[in-house]
């Protein structure tokens, strides 16, 4: 592998493309996986012309993972993959269908990813991983299988690092937690949320640092550590909003 080159696994999400340019603009090769590879026509001429771009459904794992071998081949390797796959949604009633789906991307498909990509890196003996995850991951909350899924991805990654340990080599899997922007931005709140290209930054930034765990943007930190430390008799009186 002559050229640093990055893996960025559902590149269609605006942090994935933000990610993509800024990865572009320092000369590493991409590869692009996405579930529609049209909707990234106009960001291609902002990346090199030696990008590649797979087509995958994240609820087929196995055509996940066959379709991950292939570009990694293609590409000879990678020293960066990141993954940004996750479904959510809030329904008080709590139908099976949305948990199902819920668990379908971000427990099934997260996992067939996350796992091709990580023994590629062991045969490899290097790379690093890096899972854009939630806060939401490190307590219960009303979107229960999107809290639930985000913990089992939190945990799985951390076991990933064991195994790395265990191994002696130099793979790094890094947990990018990422706060409630959405959610903020939409109430307008300036404070808790940010542009792209600033997420985008911060991530990249943690991800250099080899960080284990990081809090996108860094000011989550604190509210992670407060939902955290919250009794259980008042976090529960939250309200659904």
């Amino acid at each position: 592998m002559t050229q640093l080159s990055a893996i960025l696994i559902g590149a269609n999400a605006g942090l994935s493309q933000a990610l993509a340019l800024q990865l572009a603009q320092e000369g590493v090769r991409l590869g692009l996986m996405a579930a529609d590879p049209k909707g990234l026509e106009p960001l291609l001429p902002k990346l090199g012309d030696d990008t590649q771009v797979v087509a995958i459904d994240i609820f087929d794992p196995e055509g996940c993972r066959a379709a991950f071998d292939q570009l990694w081949q293609d590409l000879d390797g990678a020293a960066l993959v990141i993954i940004n796959t996750a479904a959510g949604g809030l329904d008080l009633e709590l139908p099976w269908s949305l948990d199902k789906q819920i668990i379908d991307v971000n427990v099934t498909g997260f996992t067939a990813l996350a796992n091709a990509a990580f023994n590629k890196m062991v045969a490899q003996k290097y790379g690093q991983l890096g899972c854009l995850t939630s806060i939401a991951g490190e307590r219960g909350g009303p979107q229960v299988a999107f809290h639930a899924s985000k913990a089992f991805q939190q945990n799985y990654l951390q076991g990933l690092r064991l195994h790395a340990q265990r191994l002696k080599l130099p793979v790094t899997v890094s947990d990018i937690r990422m706060g409630y922007i959405d959610k903020m931005q939409g109430r307008g709140s300036r404070f808790w949320s940010a542009s792209l290209d600033t997420l985008a930054r911060q991530t990249l930034k943690s991800l250099r640092k080899a960080s284990h765990t990081a809090y996108i943007t860094r000011r989550w930190r604190f509210i992670s550590w407060l939902t955290r430390a919250l009794p259980e008799f008042i976090y529960n009186k939250r309200k659904y909003k």
